[in-house]
């Protein structure tokens, strides 16, 4: 399977959890699929060996892919990955269905013919930017939620790479995914000294490169 296989089947795996945050709501997490990825997500991570998996009261996910540098290599700072849990609630139908174009050839794509839902260009001219990738959308009837779930993916993928490839090296990366960001309540939940890296990256929409 290549990479970009392997960050799809992510990715829709991913989406599958219902996670949309209730800005209604005023406990951390607002709501309980944004506990269920997170406790999803920390399976994952143990199987591929990162160390130091905690989940907090408020659904703060946090790891450690240990450094891998050679004996008597000067040490170097921790580094940090983040990415949020939930999606955008937008009162849509949560039970997600991804469409998948491969290979996009340009032009308006249509969603649902039943409900005359199209994807168009005139509405989105980005979309002719990404002619001859994989693009995902939904049927239009959901949302999708690659904020951040996108993020997710590649975080998570790249946990997966470096574990696979130790000629690689690397400091500690610890890795962080917390909840509710969408209602901007998640990083008052945050604890960063804990988390422990000196410079962190967060891992959430935008264009390619």
């Amino acid at each position: 399977m290549n990479l970009q296989a392997k960050l799809l089947e992510r990715f829709l795996r991913y989406v599958a959890v219902t996670s949309q945050s209730n800005a209604a709501v005023k406990t951390v997490p607002t709501t309980s699929g944004q506990r269920e990825l997170a406790e999803l997500l920390k399976t994952e991570l143990a199987e591929l060996g990162l160390v130091d998996l905690e989940i907090s009261e408020f659904s703060v996910l946090t790891g450690k892919l240990p450094a891998n540098l050679p004996a008597g290599h000067h040490a170097v700072p921790a580094v940090g990955w983040v990415a949020h849990l939930d999606t955008v609630d937008v009162c849509l139908n949560a039970d997600i269905h991804p469409h998948v174009v491969k290979n996009y050839q340009g032009g308006d794509i249509m969603l649902n013919a039943e409900k005359d839902i199209v994807l168009r260009v005139s509405d989105f001219p980005e979309m002719q930017n990404y002619i001859g990738k994989t693009m995902i959308t939904t049927d239009g009837t959901t949302l999708l939620g690659a904020d951040d779930k996108g993020g997710v993916a590649a975080i998570m993928y790249a946990a997966q790479y470096l574990m696979e490839h130790p000629e690689v090296k690397h400091g500690d990366i610890k890795i962080g995914f917390t909840p509710d960001e969408e209602v901007g309540r998640g990083v008052v939940k945050f604890d960063v000294n804990k988390f422990g890296a000196k410079y962190a990256y967060t891992i959430d929409g935008g264009e390619i490169g």
